[in-house]
């Protein structure tokens, strides 16, 4: 019991610096998506209103990571043994669809304008202040990506990595964006039409970020097995404990930030209960001071003469 509330207490630690940071990027995003929109309206800007919408976007996904970070820190209770660091994958997953939505969104209408101007429709010119907040979106959100990507490392978590890249998403947005809107004031009318290229060129940007963030996530919620890189480490942290004479039936996943591991080793069959569990025990601390934060299921058997390769996992 004392060792489940130290784990919920680290989870609740955990929880608090990622609120702060995402609350942080929860107000600049609330600036930024108001003071874009209004450039882009006043500047005549149709690439700057798409940007300023993306913002929006970044807006509401920092208000899913705030919810599902507090729900994940509720750590082990008698429904969720586990935990509940799969409401995190799923707070990924949600951030990578908005991203995608606003992908398509941007793509759709940014098209119908290009469309419209090779008919002959004439486009606006921007102004200055649109060129003005997409410098000031550059510097803003990639600084915001720094520091989210930074906590989200440092506490390995996948809401906020994700989150970290939806802020540097929109910093390639205002890029193509002061791309776009430079090319439209500065060249003769017909390269107004750079404006909508530039938000379309930001809409590839955002969804292929999308796909990347989203499809780990499915994975982990689809319960698909570690990399078989990672298996291979973790058989041989296993396999090299003193007293393993085998192992086998590794089944590995992830929950959250953690690894769940699912093993049966084998000992020396006249050796008492207790000191198969001794060795059980080291092979879980080992596993932890490797990989950190991990949840072990260690089935102990006899070793009974089983063929094993190199790292001692069984070969039959």
């Amino acid at each position: 019991m004392t060792n489940e509330l130290n784990v919920n207490e680290d989870l609740e630690v955990r929880a608090r610096i990622a609120k702060r940071c995402t609350w942080i990027g929860f107000f600049v995003n609330g600036v930024l998506s108001t003071l874009k929109i209004i450039a882009g309206i006043v500047g005549h800007s149709g690439a700057m209103i798409a940007d300023g919408v993306h913002s929006i976007s970044d807006f509401v996904t920092d208000v899913v990571v705030i919810v599902f970070i507090g729900v994940s820190a509720k750590g082990v209770d008698k429904f969720y043994r586990y935990g509940h660091g799969k409401f995190e994958t799923f707070a990924t997953m949600i951030i990578s669809m908005a991203l995608m939505a606003v992908a398509i969104w941007l793509f759709w209408t940014s098209g119908e304008r290009v469309i419209a101007s090779l008919s002959g429709a004439s486009i606006e010119a921007p102004t200055t202040i649109a060129l003005i907040m997409a410098a000031v979106s550059i510097v803003a959100k990639e600084a915001l990506y720094q520091y989210t990507n930074h906590v989200g490392n440092d506490l390995k978590s996948m809401a906020l990595i994700a989150n970290a890249w939806h802020h540097r998403s929109d910093a390639f947005s205002s890029i193509a964006t002061l791309l776009g809107i430079s090319g439209a004031m500065f060249l003769s009318a017909q390269w107004r039409i750079l404006d909508p290229i530039a938000a379309m060129t930001v809409s590839i940007f955002i969804a292929v970020v999308a796909v990347k963030l989203g499809m780990p996530a499915i994975r982990e919620l689809l319960e698909v097995s570690l990399p078989e890189s990672q298996n291979l480490e973790i058989g041989s942290v296993i396999g090299g404990v003193d007293g393993v004479k085998a192992f086998h039936n590794l089944r590995t996943r992830k929950n959250g930030n953690k690894l769940v591991l699912d093993f049966h080793i084998k000992v020396a069959p006249e050796m008492t209960i207790v000191d198969a569990h001794h060795i059980a025990s080291e092979v879980e601390r080992q596993l932890k001071e490797k990989f950190g934060d991990i949840m072990a299921n260690i089935h102990i058997e006899p070793y009974n003469g089983e063929n094993v390769d190199g790292m001692n996992k069984c070969v039959d």
